[in-house]
């Protein structure tokens, strides 16, 4: 039997038209939330909440670009408008920019982070006023690449670094409001983040390179994120070889540099992280 843990409660998720946003939609729906879900591609949105409906829960489609500050400042807005509240708020809207750093050009950078940076920053703070009546929760969900920098995904990793410092500054600010941010980092898990190109296009062609082996299904990514969300964790890693990777990186610098400076173990590295 399904927990009715967010029943009552309003949440907003970006990035919700297919992989871990979608899921993490029809999980809280299913748990009891009403659901906004936003992205660029209005078909997936119908998609989501015609799923969400199937379980005889409640959804609306509220399309945005985060990276466009009126529209994420509207969209905002048309969710409190249309379910008179927001209590969890999930910036998940992202994508990678893969190369080698030398060969990036400056529209990569400012792709890369105006979406997983600036657009989670923005996506939180035009939300702000409508949590701090709910003493409602941020939600950001990073990488375990935060953690664990890798040839050919340096922007990557960049900016789920830089969500992260954002993050716990974000929670360090509204300490005593009522509200909290809770940063979460997953390993491999199913979605179309690699089917994604560096202009930010999705190309259903492109082939997921990443290990099928070490992969979680977006539905069982979805149920953990939920219980990190409900208990308010300030910061939550998972799967169990994306903790791996995240203790290594953060305790074993030198053993994660030798692992991706040496051919041999390339590969086995980049298989506990997430592209």
């Amino acid at each position: 039997m399904t927990t009715k843990r967010f029943e009552g409660l309003v949440a907003w998720i970006t990035g919700a038209g297919s992989g871990i946003g979608k899921a993490l939609a029809i999980e809280l729906a299913r748990q009891g939330a009403a659901v906004a879900v936003s992205g660029r591609r209005r078909a997936n949105l119908d998609e989501v909440v015609a799923a969400i409906a199937a379980i005889s829960g409640k959804a609306v489609p509220v399309p945005c670009d985060v990276t466009d500050e009126k529209s994420l400042a509207e969209a905002a807005r048309t969710v409190e408008r249309e379910l008179g509240r927001i209590d969890v708020v999930v910036a998940n809207a992202g994508f990678s920019v893969a190369g080698a750093i030398r060969d990036l050009t400056f529209a990569d950078w400012r792709r890369q982070f105006d979406t997983n940076v600036i657009g989670a920053a923005l996506t939180a703070t035009v939300a702000l006023d409508a949590l701090e009546k709910t003493k409602g929760r941020i939600v950001l969900v990073g990488s375990v690449s935060a953690f664990t920098p890798a040839p050919r995904v340096g922007a990557y990793s960049a900016s789920k670094a830089a969500l992260r410092s954002l993050g716990q500054t974000l929670d360090m600010e509204l300490h005593g409001t009522g509200v909290s941010v809770t940063l979460i980092h997953p390993g491999y898990v199913e979605s179309e983040i690699a089917q994604v190109d560096n202009d930010g296009k999705h190309d259903g062609a492109r082939v997921d390179r990443r290990p099928k082996n070490l992969m979680w299904p977006a539905d069982k990514a979805a149920r953990v994120m939920a219980g990190a969300i409900w208990a308010r964790k300030h910061e939550f890693v998972f799967t169990g070889h994306g903790q791996v990777g995240a203790f290594i990186g953060q305790h074993m610098p030198g053993v994660l540099r030798f692992a991706m400076t040496r051919t041999g173990t390339k590969k086995r590295v980049r298989q506990m992280t997430k592209d």
